[in-house]
């Protein structure tokens, strides 16, 4: 059982008492979200018609230096609910059409999310989307097993330089690793339902300026230690530079190139991964949601 009082959800292990003091990932004994809509951008399979539930959870336990939600993700920008609130909010998207209830950043608040699913599980029929950014626990996913139907996981770099000095992470490759693989055996097959995904994962990766071949390597990795039944990628070009990559990163101030990009579809078409990818218009500030509390 998840403890707040010491919490060690996430690899982070801060160990804070979050029922009296926010963790790492700014998250503490409440529920803090910023937003709960029908939200039409995420990947074909599961957005439907009307959209996927999305509810975006505030606080992370990445620090990504350009991340597109640094509102939420760095600022901790949102609103606290209660439990039995956020299974309010479940049921609600349900009604209003949403292809799953997708869970962005969650991690800082498996506990609560647990015990809101607890309440209404039995009166969802859509799939629950686990939609984070890899940095997990095996422990932690082990724990959501028989809750969550689809995982999205980030998978960002392969090597932990990079994790180091633009996420603030020396051990991310062991645990996005690890936790993929459990991922991937708690639904060994992508079950569909008129071309909507009911179970399994889908792997994102965004391409980042100059790291190409530390891209090419996260595809060799997927490919040789995850069955290939199991899982769809998804490679991302909307990489948009935030203000603050462009006052403290020169490496990063810029959107990546057709070379680059294509470089990396390459590599997956090599090695016959199935999934998707962005034109590279997606790399726009369009594609950030307007956090204002709506459906809060």
């Amino acid at each position: 059982m998840i403890n707040l009082e010491k919490c060690e959800v996430c690899p982070r292990k801060c160990g804070n008492d979050r029922t009296q003091y926010r963790g790492f990932c700014g998250g503490g004994d409440k529920i803090n979200i910023s937003k709960a809509y029908l939200h039409k951008w995420e990947e074909p399979c599961i957005c439907g018609e009307n959209g996927a539930g999305a509810i975006f959870f505030s606080g992370c336990n990445l620090k990504c230096c350009y991340c597109q939600n640094y509102k939420i993700s760095h600022d901790n920008y949102g609103k606290e609910i209660s439990v039995n609130r956020l299974s309010e909010i479940f049921i609600e998207l349900q009604e209003k059409g949403a292809c799953n209830i997708d869970l962005v950043t969650p991690t800082p608040f498996v506990y609560q999310i647990i015990k809101a699913l607890d309440l209404v599980k039995h009166k969802l029929n859509i799939p629950i989307v686990y939609n984070c950014g890899g940095y997990e626990l095996p422990e932690t996913i082990k724990a959501l097993k028989g809750y969550i139907d689809i995982y999205l996981p980030d998978f960002k770099y392969y090597d932990n330089k990079y994790a180091l000095k633009y996420s603030g992470i020396p051990d991310y490759f062991e645990h996005v690793s690890a936790s993929l693989k459990e991922m991937a055996d708690q639904h060994k097959k992508l079950v569909f339902n008129n071309d909507i995904l009911q179970e399994g994962m889908i792997i994102r990766h965004l391409a980042i300026p100059n790291l190409r071949h530390d891209s090419r390597n996260i595809i060799k990795w997927i490919s040789e230690n995850l069955p290939n039944e199991s899982f769809l990628i998804s490679l991302m070009s909307q990489f948009t530079p935030n203000d603050n990559v462009k006052e403290n990163y020169p490496e990063l101030n810029r959107r990546i190139t057709k070379m680059e990009y294509n470089s990396i579809l390459k590599k997956a078409s090599e090695l016959n991964l199935n999934g998707f990818s962005q034109d590279k218009s997606s790399a726009v500030s369009d594609y950030t949601p307007d956090f204002d509390l709506s459906g809060i």
